[in-house]
C-alpha cells in the first residue's frame, strides 16, 4: 500500500499502470482468451474511471482524500490479482503450464474481485461529482468497500460533501455528522479517523452563514467528549478558531463557541491551557456581563458601583495598551494583545445582539458561564485570569439577579475560583482581599444563596466556597460561621457534611485564626449541632470526629464540650472510623489528652480504644 505522504496523483497512478501491464498481458495470452478478454472488458471501465479520476484530484484544490486512497489501495490489491492470473495464460513450457495451474473458477473470483472495484470507483465518482464542479451532495449508497460497515462510506459522503460541496450540503452534511456522532462513540471514533475534524473546524472557522457555523459547532461539540478527541481538535489548531469564532460572531453562533470552550476545556488540560493562552477568557467575561450592569449604574459595591469598577478597569487596560506599544522590544506582544482585546468586543454584531431574543441571550450567558467554569476548574492561572478581568463582580451579580442553570454556573465558577484561591496564596491575598469590592460582593450573594435557598446545586458550591475562602476571614467576622453551622443539621446529608467540612477549614491548624474560628464555632451552638451530626451514620462520622478534634484542640476550656461529653463522645469513636481512616489517630489522641487536662475530674474512668 502506498504511503499516506505520497501525493493522490502518485498514488493513483499505481493502479493504472497495472491496467496497461493488463492490457498487454492479455495481448500474449495463449488459452483462455476468453476469459482475459472478459478480465479486460472490466479492467477497461476501471482504466476509463482512474483516469477521470485523476483528472479531478489535479484540478480540485481541496480534495477529500481518505476515501480515494482506500478505494485506490484495495484496486491495486484486485488489479494484482487480475495480473497474476492472465500472465499465466502465456504461451508457456509444459512443466510451467503443470505447475500454473490455472482454471474458470479462478477467473470467476478475479472477476468478482474487478467488479467490486468498479461498484467502489462509481461510487467515489458519485460522491465527487467528477463533471470538473463542486462535491454532489450526499451520497447514501453503498459501496462494496464499506459492505461490513455502512458507517463507513456514510462518514465518507458526509465528510465529502463538508470539505468540497456547495453551502446547503456542507450544512445538510454537518448536521448529518452530528447526529452520527450523537448516536455512540464508536461513530465519533469513525469520523475523527476518517478526516471529519479539519473540514469542520474550516466550516465553523469560514464567516460564511451563521447556520452552517452552528452546524459545524454541534458536530465538534460532540466529538469532544473524549480526551483523544479533543487532543485532535486542538493539534487541528481548533482552539484559535473557537477563540475567533467566539469573539465576534452573531450571539446564536457564539453560543455554540462557548458551549465547545466548556466542552474541550472539560476533557483536556491542554486544551484548557491553551484557551487561556489565546485569551479566550476576556470575550467570555464579556459577554457574559452583557446587558448585566445596564440597570445597576447606582448600585453601590463598597465605595464604588460595579459599572464604574469596570470603567476604571477599561480605561487601565487601554493605557497599558499605549505604554506596552511604546516598547520596541514589547511590539509584537502589544498587537497580539490589541488584536485579543479587539476580537472581545461587539464588533459588527452589537444591534444584532441588542435586539436578539431575550431566549438567547440567557442561552449565551448560560453556555459563558458554563465555559469559565470548566477554564477555572482546577487551574490557578485561569482563575486568576478571571479574577483580573473582573469576572467576579459580573459572577456575583448575575447570582444574585439569576436563577436556574446560569446562578448555577456562576456558583460553580465561583467555586473553582475559590479552591484555587485556597491552594495558591498569592491568588488568595491578590483576588480575596477584605477590602475588594469582588471579593465582598461574591461572599454576599455566596452567604445569601446558603441562607435563602434549599436548592442542594446551590447550596452545596456556596458552602465549598466560603469553605475554601476560610483563611481570608479575619476573627471579627464572624458572619460566615453562623449560617455554616445552622446547617450542619441538615435535612440532607451532602449539604450537612458539606458545612462541617467548610469549618474544618476555618478550625485547622492551617487556619492562622482557627483559635478565634474555633471559638466561634462554639459561640453559634457548633457543639449541640455536631454531636447529632455524628450520630447520622458512618459515612459522614469522619468530618465531623475531625471538626471536634479542632474544637477540643483549639478551645479545650470551653463549659459546651463538658456540657455535651464532647471527651465521653471521643473515647467512644466507633473503631471502624480509626482502621478505615488510620490519619486521624494521632488527631484524636492530641484532643482527648487536651480535653483531660480541662476536664479530668468530670468522669471516673477512661476506656482507650487504642491497643
Amino acid at each position: 500500500m502506498a504511503s499516506e505522504d505520497q501525493r493522490i496523483e502518485d498514488e493513483l497512478s499505481y493502479p493504472i499502470l497495472l491496467a496497461e501491464r493488463i492490457r498487454k498481458s492479455v495481448d500474449e495470452a495463449e488459452s483462455f482468451k476468453f476469459e482475459c478478454s472478459e478480465v479486460w472488458k472490466i479492467v477497461d471501465r476501471l482504466l476509463q474511471m482512474l483516469r477521470t479520476l485523476v483528472r479531478f484530484a489535479s484540478t480540485t484544490p481541496s480534495l477529500y482524500e481518505v476515501p480515494i486512497r482506500r478505494v485506490a489501495a484495495e484496486l491495486s490489491k484486485n488489479l494484482e490479482r487480475a495480473l497474476t492470473l492472465v500472465r499465466k495464460c502465456k504461451r508457456q513450457s509444459f512443466l510451467r503450464r503443470v505447475v500454473n495451474i490455472v482454471s474458470t473458477a479462478d477467473f470467476r473470483k478475479v472477476l468478482n474481485f474487478l467488479e467490486a472495484s468498479v461498484g467502489d470507483m462509481k461510487w467515489l465518482l458519485t460522491i465527487f461529482n467528477t463533471d470538473g464542479t463542486a462535491c454532489g451532495g450526499i451520497e447514501l449508497s453503498l459501496p462494496p468497500i464499506a459492505s461490513n460497515d455502512p458507517m463507513l462510506s456514510w462518514v465518507w459522503s458526509f465528510i465529502a460533501s463538508i470539505q468540497m460541496g456547495q453551502l446547503n450540503d456542507r450544512i445538510e452534511a454537518a448536521n448529518e455528522l452530528a447526529a452520527l456522532a450523537q448516536d455512540n462513540d464508536r461513530n465519533k471514533k469513525i469520523i475523527v479517523e476518517e478526516g471529519g475534524i479539519p473540514p469542520l473546524l474550516k466550516l465553523f472557522k469560514e464567516n460564511t452563514l451563521p447556520t452552517a457555523q452552528m452546524a459545524a459547532a454541534n458536530a465538534l461539540c460532540h466529538l469532544a467528549n473524549d480526551l483523544d478527541r479533543v487532543r485532535m481538535i486542538v493539534n487541528e489548531l481548533g482552539v484559535p478558531i473557537v477563540v475567533q469564532v467566539l469573539g465576534d460572531s452573531p450571539m446564536r453562533v457564539q453560543i455554540r463557541a462557548a458551549n465547545l470552550v466548556a466542552r474541550m476545556a472539560e476533557h483536556d488540560p491542554v486544551a484548557q491551557e491553551d484557551f487561556a493562552r489565546e485569551n479566550a477568557i476576556r470575550p467570555l467575561v464579556t459577554l457574559l456581563s452583557f446587558d448585566t450592569f445596564d440597570d445597576d449604574h447606582t448600585g453601590q459595591l463598597g465605595k464604588q458601583s460595579i459599572h464604574s469598577i469596570m470603567q476604571i478597569n477599561k480605561e487601565l487596560e487601554k493605557k497599558s495598551m499605549v505604554r506596552s506599544s511604546n516598547r520596541p522590544l514589547m511590539n509584537s506582544y502589544s498587537n497580539s494583545y490589541s488584536h485579543m482585546e479587539g476580537s472581545s468586543r461587539p464588533g459588527n454584531h452589537r444591534k444584532e445582539r441588542e435586539n436578539e431574543e431575550p431566549e438567547v441571550k440567557l442561552k449565551l450567558k448560560v453556555s459563558c458561564a458554563k465555559a469559565l467554569w470548566m477554564l477555572a476548574k482546577g487551574s490557578v492561572s485561569n482563575s486568576r485570569k478571571i479574577t483580573e478581568t473582573k469576572g467576579m463582580l459580573c459572577l456575583a451579580k448575575l447570582v444574585e439577579k439569576e436563577q436556574g442553570e446560569l446562578q448555577q454556573n456562576c456558583l460553580m465558577t465561583i467555586m473553582e475560583i475559590a479552591a484555587a484561591a485556597e491552594s495558591n496564596a498569592d491568588l488568595r491575598r491578590a483576588a480575596f482581599k477584605t477590602n475588594s469590592p469582588a471579593a465582598k460582593a461574591v461572599v454576599e450573594q455566596l452567604l445569601r444563596v446558603i441562607k435563602e435557598f434549599e436548592d442542594p446545586f446551590l447550596k452545596i458550591p456556596a458552602i465549598k466556597s466560603i469553605g475554601s475562602l476560610a483563611r481570608t476571614f479575619p476573627a471579627r467576622e464572624t458572619r460566615v460561621i453562623g449560617p455554616l453551622v445552622t446547617h450542619v443539621n441538615h435535612i440532607m446529608s451532602g449539604v450537612a457534611t458539606e458545612a462541617v467540612i467548610a469549618l474544618c477549614k476555618f478550625a485547622c491548624q492551617e487556619n492562622f485564626l482557627c483559635v478565634e474560628h474555633s471559638k466561634a464555632i462554639i459561640e453559634f451552638n457548633g457543639i449541640p449541632a455536631l454531636m447529632k451530626f455524628l450520630r447520622r451514620n458512618e459515612d459522614t462520622q469522619l468530618h465531623g470526629v475531625i471538626l471536634l478534634c479542632y474544637l477540643a484542640l483549639h478551645a479545650g476550656n470551653s463549659d459546651s464540650l463538658e456540657q455535651e461529653r464532647v471527651l465521653t463522645a471521643l473515647e467512644g469513636v466507633d473503631r471502624t472510623v480509626i482502621s478505615q481512616h488510620p490519619e486521624i489517630k494521632e488527631l484524636v489522641s492530641k484532643a482527648l489528652i487536651h480535653l483531660n487536662l480541662y476536664h479530668a475530674g468530670s468522669h471516673s474512668q477512661r476506656i482507650s480504644y487504642y491497643p
